[in-house]
């Protein structure tokens, strides 16, 4: 009796073991692409469940291709695995023309369970373990974080490390170079937007030596390169601040639109003068145009002011046709920063007024003064028999 209850006890025991590795097995569908560019890469993206949640979360990663055993990625069924410390992905399915799919079921490893409890997360869920090998962040790599001054990381952030791959070797030379007090966002922040250590002696190179680190996130950003740099240096811009690089490129000072800007004669116009050219629309044809319109002696800030008001051919061209021939630039400013349009001027025409002066014009506006109120005064006049 005692060896038959012991057998049961033994098989109960064996089911709920079998149970808890159920459970911890992780299973879900998985999609792939190679890359003509890249062709010792995958990318892959699997669909997995969600801590407490219903529903599937997603999760996408790049992976050299040697890190996969048994993978082939020929026309036909495929059956490979992606070891990692973490866990082991085994992937079944197919591929065709470079893109695959199929299934995946992840086994988390017991060790790594142990080991990172002794770093201090000793209440992973399998989920955060699958995110976890998904993204190839190893105890070893926390250790040396540790070591370089990046303790007690929570697991979010240990996603971040994985997923942007801040390794110690990162941290290690950015820290010559002379950024050695950076948290751990800020070097997420580097690499989401390709702040290399080569970048930056490329940079200091060129002549930006020892920029906040504010300043080199904003240079990648906005595709200030080595190159930008030296173009506009060549024409002749040395001494541009960090914040006027950046601009130029925000607002799209190329060099090419300098090179253009400096055939029309504007040879000592400064980077903030190029950048206000661009954002009111101070083009090379808009600068040709009017001076075939007789503006040939303008500065860049006549330019800027004509786009500012709206001083365009047209409006000139109107302007002219009701015989205003010789309208200065700021007359016509005046003119549109006071609605004095065509328009208006035929108006008052009609209304009897045919000799009125641009400045007169002007101070109508000014005062609200429209062709309405000037025709009553007309009839006032006539009957008073003036006028």
């Amino acid at each position: 009796m005692r060896r038959a209850s012991s057998s049961w006890l033994l098989c109960v025991l064996m089911l709920v073991a079998s149970a808890t590795s159920a459970a911890e097995e992780l299973r879900g569908t998985w999609s792939a692409s190679t890359h003509e560019k890249s062709p010792d890469k995958l990318h892959l993206n699997l669909s997995h469940p969600e801590d407490g949640r219903k529903g599937r979360g997603q999760m996408g990663f790049t992976e050299s291709r040697a890190s996969f055993q048994g993978l082939s990625t020929g026309n036909g069924p495929a059956t490979f695995t992606l070891p990692r410390e973490a866990g082991t992905f085994a992937f079944t399915g197919s591929f065709q023309d470079g893109e695959g799919a199929g299934h995946y079921r992840f086994t988390p490893s017991d060790s790594y369970i142990k080991a990172m409890a002794s770093l201090g997360y000793s209440s992973l869920t399998p989920n955060q373990q699958f995110q976890l090998a998904a993204t190839g962040v190893t105890t070893q790599r926390i250790k040396d974080l540790g070591a370089a001054g990046y303790k007690d990381i929570p697991v979010e952030k240990l996603l971040m490390v994985g997923i942007f791959d801040i390794t110690p070797e990162y941290v290690k030379e950015l820290s010559k170079l002379g950024y050695d007090k950076l948290d751990l966002d800020e070097l997420v922040q580097g690499r989401i937007h390709g702040v290399t250590p080569q970048r930056v002696k490329e940079l200091a190179d060129a002549g930006y030596a020892k920029l906040s680190w504010d300043d080199l996130i904003a240079m990648n950003i906005h595709g200030v390169t080595p190159a930008f740099v030296k173009e506009m240096k060549e024409l002749g811009f040395k001494n541009v601040g960090p914040e006027n690089i950046v601009s130029l490129r925000i607002h799209g000072v190329s060099a090419d639109f300098a090179r253009q800007m400096r055939e029309l004669g504007f040879q000592d116009v400064a980077a903030d003068t190029l950048v206000a050219f661009r954002i009111h629309g101070v083009t090379p044809e808009f600068v040709k145009e009017m001076r075939a319109m007789g503006f040939q002696d303008l500065g860049p800030d006549d330019f800027v002011a004509f786009r500012i008001h709206g001083v365009k051919p047209a409006f000139v061209k109107e302007m002219r046709e009701l015989g205003f021939a010789k309208l200065t630039s700021d007359e016509l400013v005046n003119f549109r920063i006071h609605g004095v349009t065509a328009d208006f001027v035929k108006k008052l025409r009609d209304a009897g007024y045919t000799n009125i002066t641009p400045e007169e014009l002007v101070r109508l506006r000014i005062h609200g003064i429209d062709e309405t109120f000037m025709r009553a005064m007309s009839k006032g006049d006539k009957a008073k028999g003036g006028k």
